[in-house]
């Protein structure tokens, strides 16, 4: 920055504590644009808290978008640019339903209708997915870009106003001091700033047509996919109905008794103890690098994530972020929550 500059800097700053300190008075806008600076300023903290709340709306578990946020960074960093969904609750219902399905067989009533209500399930959780991508298309991304552009322009506008509104009140504070010339140089300034932020509100705050639509669209989404899964639900309904009047026409299957099994006691050693065998305990893994002992089963659910059994000894390579470790085991190595392990020797802050 040149001399000249600092020194307008300084000029703007000294400006701003009179004002803020010693109660000088700049010049005061006309309540016109105090209102429209009031509304701009209500409309972006709007784009803002809807956005996130939105999102919260479409995907309601903390914990899963985190982790879909986690894996879809490191996925990035490692240069795999390959985005995960969020697992939708009726998706991860519907694995469970067609797993239990097929266990139990054909042979089960139970079984056959929990492979009904599974793929329905499936399907729900395919129109939640389409859900989820309409409303990011047309009303979460226009809103981004709405903040990021024309939000972001009016407040250059209105903070380049702001300065050379310091920049003159300063200068015609010290008249006498600074020419005339320097002063209606200044206020030119200023009425220009003034009249470019000015502009830049009106035509965001009347073209908020733009805004409805979106609004409609977010609507509009949302009656399709109850639609679509209001349709869904009744063909299963239907279903349900149908397995009934399979299961209660089935012919019922007598109980036949087994014979009861004899007791055969064991041998007695010499020590009179019982002879029996023992599995080996599982040997402890060396405790000289960071490490920790898994205290439950975990189960990858994403691609990228370590998979252990209670007691396994897993070796920690690095701290991802406050809910997630990145470590080794048997060879593999991937990401786990922090609160699945007990930490036996931390990693080296």
């Amino acid at each position: 920055m040149s001399v000249a500059g600092l020194k307008k800097q300084f000029h703007k700053a000294t400006q701003k504590v009179s004002e803020k300190v010693g109660g000088a008075e700049g010049t005061k806008l006309d309540d016109d644009f105090k209102e429209m600076e009031k509304k701009v300023d209500t409309t972006s903290r709007a784009v803002l808290d809807i956005m996130t709340k939105t999102t919260e709306y479409l995907q309601p578990n903390p914990a899963s978008r985190a982790r879909l946020s986690m894996i879809n960074t490191m996925s990035k960093m490692r240069g795999q640019d390959k985005g995960l969904c969020y697992p939708q609750a009726e998706a991860v219902l519907s694995e469970a339903m067609l797993r239990f399905g097929r266990e139990l067989g054909e042979e089960s009533g139970f079984g056959l209708a929990l492979l009904d209500a599974g793929e329905s399930m499936r399907e729900l959780g395919e129109v939640k997915d389409a859900l989820d991508i309409n409303v990011k298309q047309n009303f979460i991304d226009p809103l981004q870009n709405l903040h990021d552009k024309d939000l972001k322009e009016i407040q250059h506008h209105l903070k380049k106003m702001e300065g050379r509104r310091l920049d003159f009140d300063y200068k015609k504070k010290r008249q006498g001091k600074v020419t005339e010339d320097e002063i209606k140089q200044a206020l030119e300034k200023f009425d220009e700033s003034k009249e470019v932020a000015e502009q830049s509100m009106f035509n965001l705050l009347e073209n908020d047509i733009e805004q409805v639509s979106q609004l409609a669209a977010l609507v509009q989404a949302q009656v399709e996919y109850h639609q679509q899964a209001a349709e869904i639900l009744q063909q299963l309904s239907s279903k349900m109905e149908e397995r009934i009047k399979e299961t209660s026409n089935k012919p019922r299957k007598e109980f036949i008794a087994k014979p009861r099994l004899e007791l055969h006691l064991p041998s007695e050693n010499h020590n009179g103890g019982i002879n029996s065998a023992r599995s080996p305990a599982r040997s402890p893994a060396p405790l000289d690098q960071p490490c920790c002992r898994a205290l439950y089963d975990f189960e990858p659910e994403n691609e990228g994530e370590l998979g252990f059994k209670e007691g396994d000894i897993i070796t920690l390579t690095n701290l991802i972020d406050d809910n997630w470790y990145e470590g080794m085991i048997n060879g593999q190595s991937g990401f786990f929550p922090i609160n699945y392990v007990d930490i036996l020797v931390p990693l080296p802050h």
